[in-house]
């Protein structure tokens, strides 16, 4: 038997591959529109840009950047292997940028009044990871 044989029957969860050099550079305080800048396909650096633009009351501006990190993180899904749905774990470091633009995207689109993307993001969010909902949340 494989060592993460899924005896569910479901998809095996997916690990995005790690990058460091954005985590490091926000780590380091480089402003995340830098980061994105140099890193455009993290959804770590759009995360944070959310988040900073959701704190200074700049909902639109933070959707706006949720939903580009949101895509980004779909992509990269997409080419490691996840085919739409299945676990993708908070545990896993790498993946947290995608969750955390999801979550963001999801906040901002409740704030908007935008119900049914709210809903249909923080489903997904707890379908991918409930550590990531409940941490996030």
């Amino acid at each position: 038997m494989a060592m993460h044989e899924n005896l569910l029957g479901g998809p095996a969860p997916t690990h995005l591959p790690d990058d460091p050099g954005p985590r490091d550079l926000l780590a380091s305080g480089t402003a995340p529109a830098e980061v994105a800048a140099k890193y455009p396909t993290s959804s770590l650096a759009w995360a944070q840009l959310a988040d900073d633009a959701y704190e200074r009351g700049s909902v639109v501006e933070s959707y706006a950047y949720a939903r580009t990190g949101y895509h980004r993180g779909l992509d990269a899904l997409r080419r490691n292997g996840w085919k739409g749905h299945g676990p993708v774990p908070w545990e896993h470091e790498p993946n947290r940028g995608f969750l955390r633009a999801l979550h963001a995207l999801a906040r901002a689109a409740g704030e908007i009044g935008e119900k049914d993307e709210y809903e249909r993001c923080t489903t997904f969010l707890r379908d991918s990871s409930e550590t990531a909902a409940e941490t996030l949340g």
